[in-house]
C-alpha cells in the first residue's frame, strides 16, 4: 500500500513568524486531523501550536502541556477543539497513550502531539508531520533580519509533510507563501 506524502519547507526567522506559520497552517486543518510536532527542546513546537490555536479560534492560552500531558482548548465558535498533547514524558507507544482517549477526541478535534514520533501514528493513516530544526550553516546574520529584530538563534527550518490522501491537495505547498 503506497502512502501519499506532500512536503514543503519553510524558513522561520523569529518566534512571531513561527506563530504566524501556525495560523496559516490552521487554515488547512479540519476536525479529525492529527498533527505530529518534532523538534528539540526550545525549537518552537509550542509557539507553533499557539498560532494553531489562534488560527482555529480556540479558548484559553495555549501553553506547553508538559506536566498535564494533554490540554483541550474548546472552540470559541463553530470550529474544532484543539487537543494539545506533550508526549515527551511518555515512553511507550500507543498503548501508553490510550489513557488519553485520543482516538475518541480525534474525529471532532484537531489533535496536536508534541514528541509523538513512534507513539501515535497508528491513530490515523492521514496526518501532518511538522519537523522544526535549528538552522545550521548561518555564518553571520543578515543585516536586514537583524534590523527587523530577528536573531540567528531564532532561525528555524520547518519541514511540513502531509501523509495520506487527505493531504494530497490540502494546500501544504502554499505554506511557503507568507
Amino acid at each position: 500500500m503506497s502512502t501519499t506524502a506532500i512536503q514543503t519547507h519553510v524558513t522561520v526567522k523569529s518566534p512571531d513568524q513561527m506563530q504566524e506559520l501556525g495560523r496559516r497552517l490552521a487554515a488547512l486543518l479540519r476536525p479529525g486531523d492529527l498533527v505530529l510536532l518534532t523538534g528539540e527542546l526550545g525549537a518552537g513546537k509550542t509557539t507553533l501550536t499557539r498560532g494553531l490555536g489562534e488560527g482555529l479560534g480556540v479558548r484559553g492560552a495555549v501553553t506547553s502541556p508538559t506536566f498535564v500531558i494533554a490540554r483541550v482548548h474548546p472552540p470559541l465558535s463553530g470550529g474544532p477543539a484543539l487537543v494539545h498533547v506533550d508526549a515527551y514524558r511518555l515512553g511507550g507507544g500507543l498503548d501508553e497513550m490510550e489513557d488519553l482517549d485520543l482516538d475518541v477526541s480525534l474525529p471532532d478535534s484537531v489533535v496536536v502531539v508534541e514528541w509523538g514520533d513512534g507513539k501515535v501514528e497508528e491513530l490515523s493513516d492521514d496526518r501532518l508531520h511538522v519537523v522544526i530544526e535549528r538552522a545550521v550553516g548561518t555564518d553571520a546574520p543578515d543585516p536586514l533580519d537583524t534590523a527587523l529584530g530577528s536573531d540567528v538563534d531564532d532561525v528555524r527550518e520547518v519541514t511540513v509533510t502531509g501523509i495520506g490522501a487527505r493531504w494530497a491537495d490540502a494546500g501544504v505547498p502554499e505554506l511557503t507563501a507568507g
